[in-house]
């Protein structure tokens, strides 16, 4: 099992949220600061709005991607797969993990599935698991909310029919990101966004770079009296100037 990154890095970025992440990773490429990693629009290294995060509260989680794919039951399917190689996935993954469950399901099904639910999620959390994205519903809030793990889903549905898992630790999109095993995610209130494991200290540091300038600018900008002057403090420039 290859560790990417220490354990000081992983928790030293949950001091950033996650918009500060996609900042250093993406967002600005023309920003020194910012290490341009993926194409900041056609990249698919953050997610999309319909995810939503669960538990606010308990604030952000970054983790190492195990991803699985759930769908309906298919009796013709030759290769069959069991909640045991899910959590082999993550046993053998380094830790903390952030598991990402793709929801294989026609329109009519995936809108109603409520996939994960306390069972399931009591299970990955004894393992290691400490975030669980999918882009379709699941379910028991209240008693998922107990076992410290953030989940974040597309909704919440209390009810599904027989499924079952199709494959594990392989590729998936996630509302608009794509998400290869091992990689690096990181989650909050505002969404996820992925990066390459062997980059997360150079992530780090750019994030420290970005929100030093970013605390220093708006410190001036709540200072400033007048529009020229908070124009001027934003854009670096005097209005009119090019």
């Amino acid at each position: 099992m290859v560790q990417y990154t220490t354990p000081k890095v992983l928790e030293e970025l949950k001091n950033f949220d996650t918009p500060t992440i996609t900042n250093a990773v993406g967002s600005y490429p023309n920003d020194p600061k910012c290490l341009t990693i993926y194409n900041a629009w056609r990249g698919k290294w953050y997610t999309d709005q319909t995810l939503k995060c669960m538990y606010p509260e308990l604030g952000r989680r970054v983790g190492y991607v195990v991803t699985a794919v759930y769908g309906p039951v298919d009796p013709s399917a030759k290769s069959k797969y069991t909640l045991y190689d899910i959590f082999k996935a993550i046993e053998n993954s380094p830790k903390p993990v952030i598991l990402a469950i793709k929801q294989d399901f026609p329109p009519e099904m995936k809108g109603i599935n409520g996939l994960s639910g306390g069972m399931m999620m009591s299970s990955f959390r004894a393992l290691g698991t400490e975030g669980v994205l999918s882009d379709g519903p699941s379910r028991d809030l209240d008693e998922v909310r107990n076992f410290d793990i953030q989940y974040m889903l597309t909704g919440v549905t209390p009810g599904h029919g027989d499924f079952e898992i199709r494959a594990v630790n392989v590729p998936v999109d996630i509302c608009g990101m794509d998400l290869m095993p091992g990689d690096i995610v990181h989650m909050d209130e505002n969404g996820a966004c992925k990066f390459p494991a062997d980059r997360a200290e150079d992530v780090l540091e750019s994030c420290r770079r970005f929100s030093e300038a970013e605390g220093d600018k708006q410190k001036r900008i709540l200072e400033a009296k007048t529009a020229e002057e908070v124009y001027q403090i934003f854009t670096g420039t005097s209005y009119g100037e090019k």
